[in-house]
């Protein structure tokens, strides 16, 4: 069965522009049930996490500057929130949500979740929408455990994973690939393992050429045993800030390609939602619904 975490959220308080799009972590989950993609039996309700996971990847200095609400304004500005104890305990949440997924991703070869893909969470600081970072978090908790022993992470968000690859600069066992838009946040890029920058207007054709080329020679040389999927939608032309042409079918072979990959490699796989900022909200919604539609198609 098909195990999602879903975090109830309050409604964040962010910049107009934002604050729509944001609404998309309730509404996702109750278009799925709607249309009975999804059932309650499939979706689990993450609690908070154990701290040591988080200390195991991030610094101590700054998840204790996090927990007392103490961060300066400029490292405040850096993430776009405002710092408040319900931000904070939401993002804790969201990424035992993912930790979690990892687990239930062991037993039933794939797991999701409502929310996470915060690649911009750095061991020392948080940015663009991201305080902690939730695939990098999850991905240590399989190496420490030894529930998995070479990792690949697979973010095809719009926006570079840069805290992702900083995190794993040093670490053999995680392989990072990041698939995004050259010219688009953050304006200094990481170095991921493998980094794709693919130029403005990107379409369907060359966006999913990249993939196709990339991804089966990244399987054969990287070896996984468990991928993280950074599945965001603001590829997608209708995005207000990705500046790609990705159209909504061309979004969907993305997830159908990796999504189809992990299965044929029985490869456990785990998807983050990731960004979405379309203009019509019906975009974003079928956009990510279609990637669990598929994985209930491919692996169920």
């Amino acid at each position: 069965m098909l195990k999602v975490a879903w975090t109830e959220s309050y409604v964040l308080p962010l910049p107009p522009h934002h604050r729509f799009p944001m609404s998309k972590y309730e509404v996702l989950p109750q278009q799925l049930l709607h249309e009975g993609t999804l059932v309650q039996e499939n979706i689990f309700h993450p609690g908070a996490i154990d701290p040591f996971w988080v200390f195991l990847t991030h610094e101590k200095q700054y998840i204790e500057k996090l927990e007392t609400l103490s961060l300066s304004p400029a490292e405040i500005r850096r993430t776009g929130f405002p710092l408040n104890r319900k931000v904070v305990d939401r993002e804790l949440t969201i990424v035992n949500g993912t930790l979690e997924c990892a687990r239930y991703a062991l037993q039933n070869g794939i797991s999701m979740n409502i929310a996470g893909g915060t690649h911009h969470a750095f061991t020392n600081r948080g940015g663009g929408f991201c305080l902690l970072n939730d695939i990098a978090i999850a991905a240590n908790f399989l190496l420490h455990e030894k529930l998995a022993k070479q990792v690949l992470v697979v973010d095809l968000d719009v926006h570079q994973g840069d805290g992702t690859a900083q995190i794993f600069r040093r670490e053999s066992r995680v392989f990072t690939f990041s698939m995004h838009g050259a010219n688009n946040y953050p304006l200094q890029k990481e170095n991921s393992d493998l980094d794709i920058g693919l130029p403005d207007f990107t379409d369907d054709h060359h966006y999913l050429q990249e993939l196709e080329i990339h991804l089966p020679w990244l399987i054969d040389k990287v070896q996984p045993d468990f991928i993280f999927y950074q599945s965001g939608v603001d590829i997608l032309n209708t995005d207000k800030l990705g500046k790609l042409s990705v159209t909504r079918q061309g979004c969907k072979q993305r997830d159908r390609i990796v999504l189809k990959t992990a299965y044929q490699h029985k490869i456990p796989l785990v998807a983050s939602m990731g960004g979405g900022y379309s203009e019509n909200f019906k975009d974003i919604i079928e956009a990510h619904a279609n990637t669990f539609r598929l994985a209930q198609e491919i692996f169920f």
